[in-house]
């Protein structure tokens, strides 16, 4: 069947359970991937998928694979591999919502920096799909709490990201624990050499499958977005609310229940909002509209599905609340305003993790999305010190003050006070609810990750070995400690690998990851001050590339003396709105959105 003869999910040949939630979810025709990936993975056929993150990559492989799930079978049948833990856990998260009709389905996420215990006891209960980061993965089947004997399904998810970070060989290891009869599906934005030989080695005879990406014009649209960091994404919101001149605006989230949860938080902080979600009737989502065009309502809270057709004149923002799960979805959103010709504006929230879809939505629509730094103290002071002035224009203009005048003169008059003086104190009165000079902390711009410094970073070939030169060892960042891990340039390791490892592992996102010095056996990594003791003791058994970490503080590290450039840390210290983990926690950072 061509991709051209299929414009519904109903054509394919879909488990009903399957069939019954991409209805409930309201997805209509099938993206390009998954109109051409779905039908030969129900077939059995092994494919190769070259497309960007965000088209749909996702379920262009649960759904079918799904499909083949033996549910009275409690062992692994369908292995994910994913770079990092974040995406290993959204592929988790998705995969569970296109299963929820199936009876008795049990999936696992393993990554590190999660309890082994928790995973370890999940595995013992039984489960059909395992989505795992390669080393995870590898530590599982190293001690044999992962069997992978009844496999039939294996997705590498994201391969060029797994040979860029260095994962490549876990991969390959992994690949050989699995049954020659499995059936696989590899997805990769690129194609390098390592990863097509890989293909040519353990794939047999694949379906090929290449995505054009497509770029949408949206020239009528400024497009900025805000790196998710210190402040919490509800306070960042109302800042933008405060200082952004807006007619109407739609924000979006992923859930339902986000929908009613932050409309009421923004009701609470005195803005006009409404919900629009699929659990509210027809009667209540149309009334919720119709508020929104007379101008009774300046904010709706709305999930995609809901918004879907939402054609509104008065909409001058969009709001991406929650990033979007795919480039096509963006395009829906931001495409609410800007209409009939008129300038709109459109503000995405990016957490640091979620910057490769950034970049695919940036491809997408063909235009470079800038960043912005929220509204400071004296932006919101400014704003609001404007917006009083005008209403005070506006009442003096529209309202007949004669009265209060007299009250004003008979006041002044016995206290011998003066008209200024007044006029401060029932401006206070006034804005005793909204003071002219809000208390807020002004917070540092998130550090770009080091994945940034180029576009096309993230597609370049590993680079060839050349002569080393001696090592030299920059100051030591206020916040960091020097660690010493005992794998060097001996054992052939590179940044990416090391990063790839403590990203993982640790939970520390990669870009508050500093300096790697590679020495021939050793090397120093420099990492945020205050982490738990039960990461540091769990870094200590990570592999990487053949050889444990070994990882050592420098109190461990068999001199008194301090690491060349040592600095000792303060406390607390916030590097570009990031928090070290709490001592206390025993748990990797989380981003809070």
């Amino acid at each position: 069947m061509s991709e051209e003869t299929i414009s519904s999910f109903a054509q394919l040949a879909l488990a009903t359970p399957i069939l019954k939630v991409i209805e409930e979810i309201g997805y209509e025709t099938p993206s390009p991937i998954q109109a051409q990936s779905i039908p030969p993975l129900l077939d059995g056929n092994d494919l190769i998928g070259m497309a960007q993150t965000g088209t749909g990559k996702t379920a262009a492989f649960a759904l079918p694979l799904l499909s083949r799930i033996d549910l009275s079978n409690k062992t692994p049948q369908l292995l994910v591999l994913t770079p990092t833990r974040e995406l290993a856990i959204q592929v988790a998260e998705a995969i569970q919502t296109y299963a929820r009709h199936l009876k008795d389905f049990h999936i696992l996420p393993v990554y590190g920096g999660q309890g082994m215990d928790i995973q370890l006891r999940q595995l013992r209960r039984g489960v059909q799909v395992v989505v795992g980061t390669p080393g995870r993965v590898q530590d599982h089947l190293r001690r044999r709490t992962l069997v992978l004997d009844n496999l039939t399904g294996l997705v590498l998810d994201e391969a060029d990201e797994m040979l860029r970070m260095g994962f490549i060989d876990d991969v390959e290891a992994i690949l050989e624990h699995t049954p020659e009869t499995r059936q696989i599906a590899l997805f990769s934005a690129t194609m390098p050499d390592q990863i097509r030989r890989i293909a040519k080695k353990y794939l047999k005879e694949p379906v090929e499958i290449k995505i054009k990406a497509k770029t949408a014009t949206v020239s009528t649209i400024t497009q900025r977005y805000w790196q998710v960091s210190g402040t919490h994404k509800l306070d960042a919101l109302t800042r933008i609310l405060e200082v952004e001149e807006f007619d109407a605006m739609i924000i979006f989230v992923r859930t339902k229940v986000a929908t009613t949860e932050l409309a009421e938080k923004l009701e609470a902080r005195g803005y006009a909002t409404s919900p629009l979600n699929g659990d509210m009737n027809q009667a209540m989502r149309e009334k919720a509209v119709d508020r929104l065009k007379k101008g009774s309502l300046d904010i709706i809270v709305a999930t995609d599905v809901a918004a879907r057709g939402l054609d509104v004149q008065r909409i001058s923002h969009v709001v991406n609340y929650d990033i979007p799960y795919d480039t096509e979805a963006y395009i829906h959103r931001i495409g609410r305003t800007g209409r009939a010709g008129r300038k709109g504006d459109a503000i995405l929230f990016v957490a640091p993790r979620e910057r490769r879809m950034l970049r695919s939505i940036e491809r997408a629509t063909g235009q470079e999305i800038t960043s912005m730094q929220l509204p400071s103290r004296d932006d919101i002071a400014s704003r609001r010190v404007d917006q009083f002035k005008q209403t005070i224009t506006d009442t003096l203009e529209s309202q007949d003050l004669g009265f209060f005048e007299e009250v004003i003169e008979g006041y002044q008059s016995e206290h011998n006070i003066g008209l200024s003086e007044i006029a401060a104190a029932l401006s206070y009165l006034v804005q005793k609810e909204r003071p002219l000079l809000p208390k807020l902390q002004d917070t540092k711009p998130a550090r770009e990750e080091r994945s940034d410094r180029g576009r096309d970073y993230k597609e370049r070939e590993p680079r060839r070995s050349r002569e080393r030169s001696p090592v030299r060892e920059r100051e030591l960042e206020e916040g960091m400690i020097r660690y010493r891990i005992e794998v060097g340039h001996r054992h052939k390791v590179e940044p990416k690998n090391i990063v790839g490892a403590i990203a993982n592992e640790a939970g520390i996102e990669s870009q508050f990851i500093g300096q790697i010095a590679i020495h021939d056996d050793y090397s120093n990594v420099d990492l945020p001050d205050g982490m738990p003791k039960e990461i540091f003791k769990h870094l200590k058994k990570v592999w990487v590339c053949g050889q444990q970490l070994r990882i050592s503080a420098p109190s461990e590290q068999g001199s008194s003396e301090k690491p060349k450039g040592y600095k000792k840390p303060k406390a607390d210290k916030d590097r570009g709105g990031h928090k070290p983990p709490k001592k206390q926690s025993g748990k990797g950072k989380k981003d809070r959105s």
